[in-house]
């Protein structure tokens, strides 16, 4: 028990420890400009008036499988206004090595994902994107404000462009209340 105590102490030690990028100011999650995982640079914008699942992906963590749910949820609501967007990270003990290429590839063929992927960023720390220090600046529930933990870290971005939401890792994207608060946003009216 006391050895658990300890790494947990380290974690937190070490995440209020970890530089941060300065928050850039922003009006919205969909005021950034990024690259796709091609290298074509795409301006979030495009989003605005959708519902928007971003989340921190990796292919070799134990939660890569949740791409699964997150393809189901973009294939299920997409009709909808729900748009998923994946950010390749190798941010956590490097879960994600390959190249922009061999994750495309790997996404593709292992999990048969077509919803929105990105070029690899950093999430957390020294030289985190732009994005995720907005995001992670941001009061949010479930989890609040600060560092991304770990890989497949969810953020909802309501039509408005605002953080709605922010599920842990090991919260599933089909999980009832990501569900629920997905239909929830879902249900909400365009913004003019």
């Amino acid at each position: 028990m006391l050895g658990r105590f300890r790494n947990l102490v380290f974690v937190i030690v070490a995440s209020l420890a970890a530089p941060r990028a300065e928050v850039p100011v922003a009006k919205d999650a969909l005021d950034f400009h990024v690259k796709d995982i091609d290298g074509a640079e795409v301006d979030l914008g495009r989003y605005r008036g959708k519902v928007v699942l971003m989340a921190n992906v990796a292919s070799h963590c134990g939660h890569t499988p949740q791409y699964v749910d997150l393809q189901a949820l973009w294939e299920k609501r997409r009709d909808q206004g729900l748009v998923v967007l994946g950010f390749p990270a190798n941010d956590f003990l490097s879960q994600e090595p390959g190249s922009n290429a061999e994750i495309k590839e790997f996404c593709s063929a292992k999990f048969h994902v077509t919803f929105p992927l990105f070029e690899k960023i950093v999430v957390k720390g020294k030289g985190q994107a732009p994005l995720y220090a907005w995001l992670t600046s941001r009061k949010t529930e479930p989890v609040g404000p600060g560092p991304i933990s770990w890989n497949f870290e969810k953020f909802l971005v309501g039509r408005d462009g605002q953080v709605a939401a922010r599920f842990a890792p090991g919260t599933s994207p089909s999980d009832p209340k990501v569900v629920a608060a997905i239909e929830a946003e879902l249900a909400k009216p365009k913004s003019p």
